[in-house]
């Protein structure tokens, strides 16, 4: 289970550090073989292959009026490697769709990642706060 926030740089590229702490164990779960592919909320998601392939065969499987969710997430999606210096490559293409700048933030969603945008991910904690907590938590307690 991948928990857990990073701050990262993108270099100049758009390559992005994977952090040590979970360089490791994606080395080991998926001899860091990657996708990365597009959420609708505006981030990227960062899969480790294996788990890829499942949400793949799901997704393709969809009835045909679910076309546009398909182009979204097939569309964009993108096997990338973790170099020798555990960095991966988000294309030029996926970064403009979701708005990725040089600062994001890499953030553990159990199965996956998502990268977002640093200043975009504030806004949207912002108003999630300000909206309150929605019914479906109103049971929960920690």
């Amino acid at each position: 289970m991948f928990q857990g926030a990073s701050a990262i740089n993108l270099d100049a590229k758009g390559r992005m550090s994977i952090p040590a702490k979970h360089r490791d164990a994606l080395s080991i779960q998926c001899e860091g073989r990657l996708t990365l592919t597009r959420h609708p909320d505006g981030c990227v998601m960062l899969f480790p292959r294996p788990v890829w392939e499942q949400h793949r065969q799901q997704i393709a499987a969809w009835p045909m009026q679910a076309r546009a969710w398909q182009r979204i997430f097939l569309g964009y999606a993108t096997d990338v490697e973790m170099d020798t210096a555990g960095r991966i490559l988000i294309s030029p293409e996926l970064r403009a769709a979701v708005g990725l700048e040089k600062e994001v933030m890499m953030m553990g969603m159990g199965s996956h990642f998502e990268i977002w945008d640093a200043a975009k991910m504030a806004e949207k904690e912002a108003q999630a706060l300000e909206a309150g907590t929605p019914d479906v938590l109103a049971n929960f307690s920690f």
